[in-house]
């Protein structure tokens, strides 16, 4: 494991882990200290089965979440949102996503244009090069459909 992954950054969700969503409550609900609108630029956003996949693309953008993990669980939280994301930590190639940091901008009423380094799963480099080739983007870059704010 690089010194990097041991970084406390916040996470930024855009799929199962918003709030609303399955997995939301099963991961993260009572181990966090917030959670705000936000947006990443340099991503589009693909239909996946049941969920979506993060591609790295210059000209997208996907929105979402900034999660911030409270400090006492968060190496236990982390781990659990790998292991979830079929992340491996260390070999990038082994799994459905990579996690890597990227910078986020939080979006909504109380936002002001502020950017946040944090982790974000994007799909790993096989599974990107298929959803290029073949895959389904997602129009606005919000999952499951337009974001209400």
């Amino acid at each position: 494991m690089t010194p990097q992954n041991h970084r406390q950054l916040p996470v930024f969700v855009y799929g199962t882990l918003r709030p609303g969503q399955r997995n939301h409550d099963l991961f993260l609900r009572g181990r966090t200290t917030a959670v705000r609108p936000a947006r990443l630029r340099g991503a589009v956003l693909y239909e996946g089965p049941g969920y979506p996949y993060a591609v790295a693309d210059p000209a997208g953008e996907v929105l979402g979440e900034l999660v911030t993990l409270a400090p006492a669980g968060y190496g236990h939280v982390l781990a659990a949102l790998d292991a979830l994301e079929d992340h491996v930590p260390g070999d990038p190639a082994a799994g459905l996503y990579d996690r890597v940091e990227r910078e986020v901008q939080l979006t909504g009423s109380d936002a002001t244009a502020e950017t946040v380094r944090a982790w974000v799963y994007l799909a790993a480099d096989r599974v990107a090069r298929e959803l290029r080739a073949s895959g389904t983007p997602l129009p606005g870059g919000s999952w499951p459909g337009p974001r209400l704010t």
